[in-house]
């Protein structure tokens, strides 16, 4: 077998298996950066370039497409070759790819350069590959250890925005983009390294995927549910990207500032965070279904909400209630 060798069944649940989650959280708060930079040099870069916002807000389309499509092709190497082979090729891209931006020419490359580098190649290993690593090490609580390193994801937009807009505000977007790009190759990199060992031998997953086989998951083949459950991420996402994308602009639009609006999105995502820790134990008592049809209504009922309050405090509120 490629790579380290399997780590015995007692380690699963082990305190090993939490410093492991601990790391997994890191590596995706980091990677997680390429996801939340648009949204805040959106505006520098639309009036640099002098091109619409929807043309600068592709950018973030094509990054979350590459972002998708990656996942499957870094889970296919981390199933091969372990987790740490994928983190490594997300550090070197994702690095590579804020260079290319920061030094991009015009909108074009600077959309390329994020669908293919930030998204596809870089950011996109550390989310699904991440989140599957964590599931195989823990089986009493895997609800909340799966959130746990899922809230990478968020926490990085809780992170990462008032720190991009300092930069944006003190260098310019292009010198913090090549900030970020050292940054997340080194310590990409070194975290990376950590996470030699392979998972223990799946003897968990295969009485899992036994049950589903017997008990058809939701009333469904395996492959049906698979594939509605990517219909239902697609469909959750497209609507948690709105507020996420564009706040920043719209609070710019009402005369706000870009500052105030990064403040929202890193108290969204902030937010989001305590939501998918909250959600991974209702998870574990409730089961996934369930868990799903809840976060849903409740997102849907939260996006309507910026339709009629657009005052300074109102949308700090709604904000926050969004990412709960």
């Amino acid at each position: 077998m490629t790579g380290a060798s399997f780590a015995g069944r007692d380690l699963i649940d082990s305190r090993f298996a939490a410093w492991r989650l601990v790391v997994a959280l890191i590596l995706m708060t980091i990677g997680g950066a390429g996801m939340y930079v648009v949204p805040v040099v959106l505006p520098v870069v639309q009036a640099e370039f002098g091109v619409a916002r929807g043309d600068v807000s592709l950018a973030y389309t094509l990054l979350m497409i590459g972002f998708g499509v990656g996942g499957v092709l870094m889970g296919r190497l981390a199933d091969r070759f372990g987790i740490m082979l994928p983190i490594l090729i997300g550090a070197v891209c994702l690095s590579l790819g804020f260079v290319a931006a920061a030094f991009s020419g015009g909108i074009v490359a600077f959309m390329l350069v994020h669908g293919i580098l930030i998204g596809l190649m870089g950011s996109a290993a550390t989310f699904a590959p991440l989140i599957a690593d964590a599931s195989q090490w823990f089986e009493k609580r895997r609800g909340i250890a799966v959130a746990v390193c899922a809230s990478g994801n968020y926490l990085a937009g809780t992170v990462w925005p008032p720190i991009v807009q300092a930069g944006v505000e003190a260098v310019g977007w292009r010198s913090t983009y090549l900030a970020l790009a050292g940054f997340v190759l080194v310590s990409m990199t070194a975290l990376a390294l950590t996470m030699r060992m392979r998972p223990p031998p799946a003897q968990a997953a295969a009485s899992v995927a036994g049950a589903l086989a017997s008990d058809r998951p939701f009333g469904f083949t395996p492959g049906q549910a698979q594939a509605l459950l990517c219909v239902a991420g697609i469909a959750c996402c497209v609507a948690m990207s709105m507020p996420q994308v564009h706040i920043v602009a719209y609070c710019g639009d009402l005369g706000y500032g870009a500052a105030r609006g990064a403040q929202m999105l890193s108290l969204m995502l902030g937010f989001g965070v305590l939501s998918r820790l909250i959600s991974g134990a209702i998870c574990d008592r409730i089961g996934g279904l369930r868990t799903l049809l809840l976060g849903s209504t409740l997102q849907c009922v939260a996006l309507f909400l910026f339709l009629p309050f657009d005052s300074l405090w109102s949308l700090y509120l709604v904000s926050a209630l969004f990412g709960l």
